[in-house]
């Protein structure tokens, strides 16, 4: 393996904390600087609410085309979470991992070696320095940037990917802050290139199963949605060293709201053509008092006791309200430090069916004339049996499913999900068609973080949605059957 020659800046290892990310910007006033979290520009209320002019020049990019591609050159920044679409990447016929990029040399190496062993190609290798991202960004044989790295890194590589020419893949949520997704926005307007949220539960087969049959019309008139990110991280993730432990876990000491919207949101939002046809009108935020985090420090004492001065003032569980432009209701909750089992709850109410999720359940009105029905003995006061149920998914799999279910269960990724969401993505590049995931959608999603921030922070009052789209979504298409 070549590595590139280091350089002299000292110090570069102390971002201990930010182990497995390139690093560098252009505008970083020295070698020990790194984005604080910290000095985000939070917004006021009507700051958050406003929705800004498309400046000049700008078009808009929810139905751009590019020129399609007989392969897609993927990069990728961040080879702790990124080595799950390394291995995407290296399974898909169309795709070529041109470059990997990450600050620890074993991490870089790994992907390296992975690569070769796969392929037989050799991906040039960028780490050891602050600016390598940058470096492997500008070069001109990348069609796509992948990046997986800590949320504050997120914007300035994308921009800086963008600006270079290439579309930008971002890990979730893409952005922290407000004032970040309109950068998203502008920037992707700007140079007319891709920049999808790669949020991998949107391809989860009971996902794509509710999407398909929504848009086929079993739920009827669709009137409320439910979704959450419940995950139990307080004993482990997040105290640990050297991952994504300590970055997660600073946002607990000056952040109260719903810390991390996309997974749940991202699939309900799709289910409801958010930013096709309806949008986010308002967000009402409420949290709960925070315990579990300072007990359990004060109980287990972590990591030798470094913890010890830190406080917390994220709510345990935040529950967050959004009303949309057509006025139906989403319900989304956040909680990481509690003794649950994991959920995204993703439930969606009709005025023909209900599906909720973990355990999938799914009734279906006894009037309901859908022809996927016909035949069926339908009770709405119950949940279709088990059995009755699976065969009812099975039968009525979403193509994309039938098309790469199965070899993406062998390519693995959170059961599958991931590999089916990196060859649809990579395959819209392909085909040089806009992403299911737009930058429209990943402005949307991700703007629930300081918005419902803001909410809590001013009484849980009623903070009205920006729209990212300029008012796009009342003509954008909705969605289709993709495959």
């Amino acid at each position: 393996m070549s590595l590139p020659e280091k350089n002299s800046r000292r110090d570069f290892l102390k971002f201990g904390a930010l182990a497995g990310v390139g690093l560098g910007l252009g505008a970083l006033p020295s070698a020990d600087a790194a984005p604080d979290p910290k000095a985000l520009k939070l917004l006021n209320a009507q700051d958050i609410s406003a929705t800004r002019p498309r400046p000049a020049g700008n078009k808009p990019v929810w139905d751009l085309q590019t020129k399609p591609l007989t392969k897609v050159r993927c990069a990728f920044i961040g080879l702790s979470r990124g080595m799950t679409h390394v291995n995407s990447a290296v399974n898909i016929d169309f795709a070529e991992v041109v470059a990997v990029c990450d600050l620890k040399p074993e991490r870089a190496k790994r992907a390296f070696d992975h690569v070769k062993a796969k392929t037989g190609k050799e991906p040039a290798v960028y780490t050891d320095t602050e600016d390598a991202w940058e470096k492997m960004v500008a070069r001109d044989d990348i069609d796509v940037v992948y990046i997986s790295t800590p949320w504050e890194w997120h914007v300035p590589m994308a921009v800086k990917a963008m600006e270079c020419g290439k579309h930008a893949f971002i890990e979730v949520s893409a952005a922290v802050s407000v004032d970040e997704c309109w950068q998203l926005v502008d920037t992707s307007e700007k140079t007319q290139r891709h920049c999808a949220i790669i949020e991998n539960c949107c391809y989860g087969e009971e996902e794509l199963f509710v999407l398909h049959m929504a848009r086929q019309g079993l739920f009827g008139e669709l009137k409320h949605a439910e979704c959450a990110y419940i995950h139990d991280l307080s004993q482990n993730v997040l105290w640990s060293l050297g991952s994504e432990g300590g970055w997660r876990r600073n946002y607990h000491t000056f952040m109260d709201g719903n810390l991390y919207p996309t997974h749940g949101l991202g699939p309900v939002a799709q289910y409801l053509g958010i930013g096709r046809g309806d949008a986010f009108k308002f967000v009402v935020s409420v949290s709960s008092p925070e315990r579990n985090l300072t007990e359990f420090r004060d109980r287990k004492n972590p990591n030798n006791g470094k913890h010890k001065d830190e406080k917390y003032v994220c709510g345990d569980m935040n529950t967050s309200i959004i009303k949309t432009q057509l006025g139906r209701t989403i319900m989304i909750q956040h909680d990481v430090v509690s003794p649950r089992p994991y959920s995204r709850i993703n439930a969606l109410c009709g005025s023909k069916a209900t599906f909720f999720g973990y355990p999938g359940r799914l009734a279906v009105d006894g009037a309901n004339d859908h022809p996927s029905v016909k035949g069926m003995k339908l009770n709405s006061h119950s949940w279709l049996e088990k059995e009755k149920l699976d065969a009812f998914m099975k039968a009525n799999q979403h193509p994309l499913i039938k098309k790469v279910g199965e070899s993406a269960k062998k390519v693995g990724g959170h059961g599958g999900m991931d590999h089916v969401m990196n060859y649809r993505m990579l395959d819209c590049l392909r085909q040089g068609i806009t992403p299911d995931m737009t930058v429209y959608d990943a402005a949307d999603w991700s703007s629930i973080l300081e918005i419902s921030v803001r909410s809590v922070k001013d009484g849980s009052m009623p903070i009205q949605c920006p729209d990212f789209t300029r008012g796009g979504w009342k003509t954008i298409k909705p969605l289709g059957i993709v495959s």
